[in-house]
């Protein structure tokens, strides 16, 4: 994949939290978090323990949409949207169906201060090292969901409640 080609065009989509980050011990998994709560949006670092675990996430809200990526080695990014729930997880650098797996995100759903995570390495392997994005939904600014497709050159009309920006 080429990210500096000669006179090609680029897009980068940027949020940005609160900062280097802090110490949260809201979750079984002690994360560093970098939250900007009026943006619903946080930055979470976290080392795997290998066991089902909670991280803290430091929103206020429940997070409607989870983005982890290993950062200790190769793997995709995996994707946690409440629509699907926490047995599903979609891949942001793939095209395939939802994955499922008992539990894949934890036991139990997101909270308003941790997320949940299974023992697949690409989550939560013993000593990984860890990023996840986390999104909770603001009126007027932010929504997360997902559509069936109608076949339709125009598609089907999703409500979000604003304009969105970025789809």
């Amino acid at each position: 994949t080429s990210v500096n080609t000669n006179a090609a065009t680029y897009v980068a989509w940027n949020w940005k939290a609160n900062g280097s980050g802090s110490s949260n011990t809201s979750g079984s998994i002690t994360s560093t978090v970098s939250a900007n709560t009026t943006s619903g949006f946080s930055v979470v670092t976290y080392t795997g323990s290998g066991s089902t675990a909670t991280v803290g996430h430091g929103l206020g809200a429940v997070p409607s949409m989870v983005i982890v990526k290993k950062r200790s080695a190769a793997t995709g990014w995996q994707v946690y949207n409440q629509t699907l729930g926490r047995n599903k997880v979609i891949y942001l650098d793939l095209i395939n169906a939802p994955d499922t797996g008992a539990n894949y995100w934890g036991t139990s759903d997101p909270t308003s201060s941790v997320f949940g995570i299974s023992t697949d390495a690409s989550l939560n392997s013993s000593g990984g090292t860890y990023v996840a994005y986390c999104f909770a939904p603001i009126a007027g600014y932010s929504a997360f969901g997902s559509y069936t497709g109608n076949g339709s050159a125009d598609g089907p009309f999703v409500y979000t409640g604003m304009r969105p920006a970025y789809v």
